[in-house]
């Protein structure tokens, strides 16, 4: 596959040698040339145990809150554009993708791993293999779901935990900020979410000393919360805060300016009648199976309100958080919407099974109380990593899922499900 030449700054042979912010005119993904996985990290990582049960303690007490956050650049509708992301010509790219009939890209959540790189490298090496297929069929970017870094999202862990792990992958990644990116550990002075603001919202193209000895550039994300915009796709990244459970994001503490801005990026869609697939992304999914530790109902309903305010819907809905891969559908009126949970990327698989009922079998109907659409679960996979496959047309949006476990040269996804766009209804995919 093609590599994007290394910067002059680094070297292969010194590791992690960069110590300043490299300032560049133009974005960098891959290294020139493939390199072999790691078996160790650069820096271990201690255990997080003690300060888990600090924070256990304080969540039986009612004591943690939702953290404030900076405001992203250009508000009230912060946008990035796939254009922007590469440095290149809208019309152009515009151009090529839709001789190609389509875009496709990654998703994955939950990927940063404390125990060592194998986990991560397994779906990392399996994401970076869908790149060597015929050109329409090349992932653009991939999107992360959050939680880069585990467990308080530090600085010093960024270079085991994402930029080593897709050291080979030549495409952009943009990312969610999840619980743990913005998470601070009881008694820790560091700033919420001031490493993923570095290495995620920068101003400008720039290798950050995460990095390190590689070449990636830090990504130009205007904040937090933003609209995605390629050929075919928009998606409506949301920040769900720092909580374990649930995902807030408005609130007293916090404000309201996520909902001023779905408004904001929902009345567009509207104004602009845009026609291609309305993707709406949160770290802290809105259904989880098993129980309802994980669910986020209020969330939800304030998402819920400024559909039915604006008349737009999502066709999708993307999240994380849970340790597994889940995928719902929601029956809303005549139109179903899938809601996928993709966190097992990396960081350890919790499994959905009960010791009194076994394991889960599907297709199941949750029993929702916060409205009254039929949620059903219609398949999970709790064994395996993963990361999904998306592929947008001017019609249809399909989305798969791929387990690690595979291997890099098995093509053929674990489950899927494609949406109409026109009827936002559940189909079958057309090539």
């Amino acid at each position: 596959m093609a590599r994007a030449p290394r910067n002059s700054h680094t070297s292969p042979s010194t590791g992690r040698s960069n110590t300043s912010q490299t300032v560049l005119d133009h974005p960098v993904f891959s290294q020139p040339q493939p390199t072999p996985d790691p078996k160790r990290f650069e820096i271990k990582h201690p255990s997080d145990d003690a300060a888990y049960k600090q924070i256990d303690e304080l969540n039986r007490e009612h004591k943690l809150a939702p953290l404030p956050f900076p405001a992203p650049r250009g508000l009230p509708e912060p946008r990035l554009t796939l254009a922007a992301v590469l440095k290149s010509d809208e019309a152009a790219l515009e151009q090529r993708l839709k001789a190609n009939g389509q875009i496709v890209f990654h998703a994955v959540g939950d990927t940063g791993s404390t125990r060592g790189p194998e986990s991560q490298n397994l779906v990392a090496d399996k994401m970076v293999a869908d790149f060597d297929e015929a050109a329409k069929e090349k992932p653009s970017l991939c999107f992360h779901l959050g939680d880069v870094i585990y467990s308080f999202g530090e600085r010093q862990y960024y270079y085991d935990q994402f930029y080593e792990p897709y050291r080979d992958y030549p495409a952009p990644i943009l990312s969610l900020a999840g619980n743990h990116d913005g998470m601070i550990a009881p008694g820790s002075t560091a700033t919420t979410l001031a490493a993923f603001l570095e290495n995620f919202c920068a101003e400008r193209f720039q290798v950050t000393p995460e990095a390190g000895g590689l070449s990636r550039t830090a990504q130009i994300q205007p904040g937090v919360f933003f609209t995605f915009e390629a050929p075919f796709v928009r998606i409506l990244a949301l920040y769900s805060n720092t909580l374990e459970d649930p995902g807030v994001i408005a609130d007293n503490t916090i404000g309201n300016s996520q909902i001023d801005y779905l408004k904001a990026a929902m009345t567009r869609i509207k104004s602009d009648q845009f026609n291609g697939a309305i993707i709406l992304a949160h770290h802290h999914p809105a259904y989880t199976a098993g129980s309802k530790h994980g669910w986020s109902e209020t969330m939800l309903s304030q998402v819920d309100k400024v559909c039915s305010e604006t008349g737009v819907w999502p066709h999708a809905v993307l999240s994380a958080h849970a340790h597994n891969y889940q995928r719902f559908t929601r029956q809303h009126g005549e139109t179903q919407i899938p809601y996928i949970v993709a966190g097992n990327g990396g960081h350890g698989l919790t499994k959905l099974a009960h010791k009194k009922t076994g394991s889960l079998r599907t297709p199941q109907l949750l029993q929702t109380s916060g409205h009254a659409d039929r949620v059903t679960l219609e398949n999970y996979d709790d064994q395996d990593y993963g990361y999904l496959r998306l592929i947008v047309t001017v019609s249809q949006l399909r989305i798969e899922y791929h387990p690690a476990s595979d291997g890099s040269g098995a093509k053929t996804p674990d489950d899927f499900v494609t949406v109409d766009l026109a009827t936002r209804k559940l189909v079958h995919f057309t090539s």
